[in-house]
């Protein structure tokens, strides 16, 4: 059945790329309305914007969304992978300003609260999105796939030339709550170099070495180092589940990333729903459901910080 928070849940921050404080509120909603962002510094009649595929606009480092008299809300993939993760398929979002915080830079924050709230069950079954057939996007060496599987499977693979992440390859088959035990820790990750860059262009301006692994020459510049041997990788999952969140329902399928982000994510997305018969909804009963993300999570499964 679909899921929603029992009470709202509170998160204060900063915003990554801006650097400004905001606040955001995720409430429960009613069954079938689906994950919304509601501006609340922006006029009721410009403030909803879908959590949808079709609502994104493209955007150099993170997941925008945007409705059409142009309000947006941008980093959405950390708090989309958290409540896809737990299984809450219906939220709206209250915030402040045009960017998601960062918090610690991970979904770790927001599946600590909402597991804290604790969910509803509503009356209503989850509709999946089952894949049918193939369908892939390519951009020079990136790669990104959907093939059918009876449940969300994510295998992602990627390869830096910084030493101390070069080649790294994970393949996670997401039900019962693999989320939360395996990803929703890992931090959002970048070199030194591209930081500085970014500040000059006036972006990052709200990342530190507290909410983002930076690498530099080999070495992990983040105080107490990685959280997991392969924190980028994961974090790169994490991303994929966020952006594959934007497709409307869980989907029932094994996703393929091979150095992919968020913007191929949205192609292949796009992809998917271009083509009829490429996929098809399905109500879950018992056996599905027990196979989604999220499904039977509990506080348990967090994953212990030392």
């Amino acid at each position: 059945m679909q899921n929603t928070l029992k009470s709202a849940a509170v998160f204060d921050g900063l915003g990554l790329h801006s650097g400004q404080p905001v606040r955001m509120i995720v409430h429960p909603a009613a069954e079938d309305s689906g994950i919304l962002f509601r501006r609340t510094d922006l006029p009721a009649a410009e403030a909803d914007i879908p959590a949808r595929w079709d609502a994104v606009v493209p955007s150099k480092l993170c997941t925008l969304v945007a409705n059409v008299a142009g309000s947006s809300v941008s980093t959405i993939e950390h708090i989309m992978a958290a409540l896809a993760g737990c299984a809450i398929h219906n939220a709206v979002i209250e915030i402040d300003g045009p960017e998601v915080p960062i918090l610690d830079g991970s979904a770790v924050p927001f599946v600590e609260k909402f597991l804290e709230v604790g969910l509803v069950e509503q009356a209503t079954r989850v509709r999946a999105i089952r894949v049918l057939k193939p369908v892939e996007v390519r951009e020079g060496d990136a790669v990104a796939r959907l093939e059918p599987s009876d449940m969300l499977e994510i295998d992602f693979r990627i390869d830096f030339a910084e030493a101390a992440i070069g080649k790294q390859t994970k393949m996670l088959n997401m039900a019962n709550g693999a989320f939360v035990r395996e990803l929703c820790d890992s931090r959002t990750f970048c070199l030194q170099a591209d930081v500085d860059r970014m500040r000059a262009n006036g972006l990052a301006l709200g990342g530190t070495l507290e909410n983002a692994v930076v690498f530099e020459n080999g070495q992990v510049l983040s105080p107490g180092g990685l959280r997991h041997a392969d924190e980028p990788v994961r974090h790169k999952m994490l991303d994929a589940l966020g952006d594959l969140a934007l497709a409307g329902g869980p989907i029932l399928g094994r996703y393929t990333g091979i150095r992919a982000g968020h913007a191929m994510t949205n192609r292949l997305l796009r992809a998917l729903f271009a083509d009829p018969s490429a996929w098809m909804p399905v109500d879950c009963g018992t056996v599905t459901g027990c196979k989604l993300p999220g499904m039977g999570v509990h506080p348990g499964d967090l994953p212990v910080h030392h």
